[in-house]
C-alpha cells in the first residue's frame, strides 16, 4: 500500500509497475474498495503499465471528509484529476467499476483531453443511463437500492450485526466470502460507510445518478458488461454506442454479474482491458 497526497489529504492505493510506465487510474465501487483491481494491477504492472488504484473519497481514512456535499460528483471528479496531478501524469488511461465508472465516464466526457482510453465495467454512459429509465420499465426495480440509500438512517441499516445486510448483499451476488471479507473490513469503521453511502445522498441532491446532459465521450472506449448484471438492464448497456463517438468497442459476457473481477469473468477483464490501453 502506498499513501498518495493530494490538496484533499492522502489516498491509500496499491501501485505497481514502473514509474516510467503509462499511467493507469482503476476506481473502484460500492462496497468495495481497491481490492476490487487484485489481479488487474499486477497485471498491467507486467505489462509495463503504472497501475494504481486508490480507495477513493471517504473509504480512505485521509479523504474523509464530513458532510454531504463533499461527496458531490464534481468533487469526485476532481480526485481522479488531483491523483494523476500528484503522480505526474498529464494524460492516463482510466478502468471504472459501478461508482467509479460513473465518476470515470464523467472525467472523460469533461476532461477529454486528459484521458487517453476509457475502460468501464458494468456501469452504462450516464446519458445512456438515463433514457434506459425510460426505456426499459425493469431499470427502475434494478435501482431501487441507489433510493434506499438515501435515507438517514441507511448507513445504520447497513452497519448493523458486522454488515450483515451488505456481507448478504454480496454473497447473493456471487462475491467470494474471501473477497467480501476484505471490502467489508474497511467500513468497520462506521464514518467510512457512512462516506460511502454520501456518494449516493449527493448524487441524490442533485438529480441522482441519472445525469442526462453529460456530453458524449471522445476517447478510445472499452466497455464491459455481464448479461447477469442484476444492477444495468441490456437496455442501458446496448444505449451506451448512442454516447460515445470515439471508437467503442462493447463486450457482452456470457453469465456475469455485476461484480466482474470478482467472478468467473475476472479473466475476461485482463483479457481484453490490456490491449484496449496497449493500443
Amino acid at each position: 500500500m502506498t499513501g498518495i497526497t493530494t490538496p484533499e489529504g492522502t489516498f491509500e492505493a496499491d501501485v505497481a509497475g514502473p514509474p516510467d510506465g503509462a499511467l493507469v487510474l482503476l476506481l473502484h465501487g460500492f462496497p468495495q474498495s481497491r481490492h476490487t483491481w487484485r489481479a488487474t494491477v499486477p497485471a498491467l504492472a507486467a505489462a509495463g503499465f503504472r497501475a494504481v488504484a486508490p480507495d477513493q473519497r471517504g473509504y480512505t481514512p485521509g479523504v474523509r471528509p464530513a458532510g454531504i456535499e463533499a461527496y458531490a460528483t464534481t468533487r469526485l471528479v476532481a480526485d481522479v484529476l488531483d491523483l494523476a496531478d500528484a503522480l505526474g501524469a498529464e494524460r492516463f488511461h482510466l478502468v471504472g467499476h459501478d461508482w467509479g465508472g460513473q465518476v470515470a465516464w464523467l472525467v472523460a466526457a469533461h476532461h477529454a483531453d486528459r484521458v487517453q482510453s476509457l475502460t468501464v465495467l458494468s456501469r452504462p454512459h450516464p446519458a445512456a443511463f438515463a433514457r434506459s429509465f425510460e426505456l426499459d420499465p425493469g431499470q427502475a426495480d434494478r435501482s431501487q437500492h441507489h433510493r434506499s440509500f438515501t435515507a438517514p438512517e441507511a448507513t445504520d441499516r447497513m452497519w448493523a450485526d458486522g454488515c450483515a445486510a451488505l456481507r448478504q448483499a454480496l454473497r447473493h451476488a456471487g462475491v467470494p466470502e474471501v473477497d467480501t471479507d476484505a471490502y467489508l473490513a474497511t467500513f468497520a469503521d462506521r464514518d467510512a460507510l457512512d462516506a460511502a453511502v454520501n456518494w449516493y445522498r449527493a448524487a441524490a441532491r442533485s438529480g441522482g445518478l441519472r445525469v442526462v446532459d453529460t456530453p458524449d465521450v471522445t476517447v478510445p472506449v472499452l466497455y464491459l458488461w455481464g448479461n447477469g448484471d442484476q444492477s444495468v438492464g441490456r437496455r442501458a448497456a446496448e444505449l451506451t454506442v448512442e454516447h460515445v463517438t470515439g471508437p467503442y468497442r462493447f463486450v457482452e459476457i456470457d453469465g456475469a454479474g455485476h461484480f466482474l473481477t470478482d467472478d468467473l469473468a475476472a479473466a475476461t477483464v485482463e483479457r481484453e482491458l490490456l490491449p484496449h490501453v496497449k493500443r
